[in-house]
């Protein structure tokens, strides 16, 4: 995952995570609601990136082992 990547999903969660403490501290249920769904969003993106990369480097290694060269990117 890219380091811009992971840094905003968790700048979501952080910031939902913050706008759930202070609707919690001020009786604002909308604002601790919306800051739930913005720090549950910001973690599936998360958990999005790291099956994509994983997913990225399982396709990395099968050409690798079908085309027999350790690194592609030489090329």
């Amino acid at each position: 995952m890219g380091g811009t990547d992971k840094a905003k999903d968790k700048t979501e969660q952080l910031i939902g995570r913050a706008k759930e403490k202070i609707g919690d501290a001020t009786d604002n249920e909308r604002l601790a609601n919306e800051g739930r769904a913005q720090e549950l969003k910001g973690k599936a993106k998360e958990e999005w990136h790291d099956l994509k990369e994983k997913g990225d480097e399982k396709l990395h290694e099968a050409r690798e082992r079908l085309t027999g060269d350790e690194d592609e990117d030489r090329r």
